[in-house]
């Protein structure tokens, strides 16, 4: 059973007269004739009564006629909805992002494509990369803007360096400032504890591993808080912490900046998505508004 005999049998069966019906769908008559006996060998039984020039259904016609109507309707509304996904009417993104990129980064960015996509639905998972490359793996997101290097094992993905981002120190307000001439070393961090992200935080495994190389172990007066957490800890007085230099640097944050002396630390941030699966729509048009946004 093809798709076009049912619209060629629904057009004789409303019009009652095969000329009118294959004028309706802009096909020959006999074309159309041709496809509705087609039709009625395959289901083996005869449609129409065709009795003195009279076409009238038989009761099998009268049986096909509503699921007919209701394969063609379907037809249409998939249509539709896929129509609407192309054109990026609907659809959605599923994205994961590390706490301090949905903090930096993102907002504006998904402001700008909600703005021009209100349709599509923006469902986002906030994680530590490695969280968020098993979100990837097990097909949970489309895309992730995670921090390189991939943790290893890691599974076939797709990545695209998007920017590499300034670590800085953050302290209170009302606590001395640390170093001298708005900078401060690492391993001055040695005379200050600070206050660290849980096991598993990329920022925790960074700023570990650099006081590790200045010759020390840090210590903690506080760990196991997320990003906000972690800035309203510092805020109190309570440590220093390092941390993205586009999240401390907001006008929100309420923070002293302290840069890091030369050469510093930073991370590479890239787009994530699975090698065997293309991007849907949407998630591609979010991917290439990241790019532009960070490439200005």
């Amino acid at each position: 059973m093809q798709f076009q005999q049912l619209q060629y049998f629904v057009a004789v069966a409303e019009t009652r007269h095969f000329t009118r019906a294959a004028e309706a769908v802009h096909v020959a008559q006999p074309s159309l004739s041709q496809q509705i006996r087609a039709l009625e060998r395959e289901l083996g039984a005869e449609l129409f009564s065709r009795a003195r020039g009279n076409i009238a259904l038989t009761d099998a016609g009268e049986a096909l006629l509503p699921l007919a109507r209701r394969i063609l309707a379907d037809a249409d509304t998939a249509r539709q909805e896929v129509g609407e996904v192309a054109q990026l009417k609907r659809g959605r993104v599923r994205l994961g992002a590390t706490p301090s990129l949905c903090t930096g980064l993102l907002p504006d960015v998904l402001r700008h494509f909600h703005d021009r996509h209100p349709g599509v639905r923006l469902l986002i998972e906030e994680g530590g990369s490695h969280d968020l490359v098993r979100g990837l793996a097990r097909g949970a997101l489309d895309l992730a803007l995670i921090v390189l290097p991939l943790p290893s094992p890691a599974p076939a993905l797709t990545t695209l360096e998007l920017l590499h981002e300034d670590l800085v120190v953050v302290s209170s307000p009302d606590s001395p400032a640390p170093g001298r001439a708005g900078t401060v070393r690492v391993a001055a961090l040695r005379d200050h504890p600070l206050v660290m992200f849980r096991h598993g935080y990329d920022l925790r495994d960074l700023t570990v591993s650099a006081c590790r190389a200045a010759g020390f172990e840090p210590s903690f007066t506080v760990e196991g808080g997320e990003m906000d957490a972690v800035l309203g800890f510092v805020r109190a007085g309570l440590g220093l912490a390092v941390v993205p230099r586009m999240v401390a640097e907001r006008p929100a944050s309420g923070l002293r900046v302290t840069r890091l002396a030369r050469p510093g630390l930073s991370r590479t941030i890239a787009l994530a998505h699975r090698s065997d699966v293309a991007p849907p729509r949407a998630a591609r048009e979010l991917r290439r508004m990241l790019r532009s946004v960070v490439e200005v």
